[in-house]
């Protein structure tokens, strides 16, 4: 892992904490380095799960066709008027970061607008929180929270199993956290 360094200056995510802010929503215009694209056969649906049970917001749409959803910057989802929706989830998941703070709310919202659509949070050996949510277009997505690093931890010593440590380990300048 010598070759990496941080670069956390690129991202909107902030760094783990119990007391990280996540960041306001990104209203800005910007050429999307990457999005997922969802068909949906009930668009007005699945605007109401994404705004009101993911957090995000409706940057524009085009009537009847398609909505732009984003959280924060580099969160971008297409969700698209289509009639061929899949009837069950795929193995296959997006995952959208968040912050610790966020999850338990975030299990709620879902749960309010959508019951049994969210499976967690659960602690993963790579040192995050994940839930796993189905929305109503029957996609697996995942939303992510980066734990404070531990280094006397079980998740710091899979980590430097691997090879990432953490800079002040003395290993480079790479960082512990997802």
């Amino acid at each position: 892992m010598s070759d990496y360094y941080h670069a956390f200056e690129m991202s909107p995510v902030p760094a783990p904490g119990p007391d990280a802010v996540p960041p306001e929503p990104f209203r800005g215009i910007y050429g999307m380095p990457a999005f997922v694209t969802i068909p949906t056969n009930d668009l007005a649906a699945s605007v109401d799960f994404w705004v009101r049970g993911l957090g995000f917001f409706e940057l524009f749409s085009i009537p009847g066709t398609l909505v732009h959803l984003r959280r924060w910057a580099f969160q971008d989802v297409l969700l698209v008027s289509e009639g061929n929706v899949p009837e069950q989830a795929p193995a296959m998941s997006f995952g959208f970061a968040c912050v610790l703070g966020q999850v338990d709310s975030l299990v709620e919202a879902c749960r309010a607008v959508r019951p049994g659509s969210v499976e967690g949070p659960r602690d993963t050996p790579w040192n995050t929180r994940d839930v796993e949510v189905i929305t109503p277009e029957n996609a697996r997505i995942v939303f992510t929270a980066a734990k404070p690093f531990d280094p006397d931890s079980q998740e710091a010593r899979n980590l430097a199993a691997v090879g990432i440590t953490p800079p002040d380990a003395g290993h480079g300048d790479n960082e512990a956290h997802a």
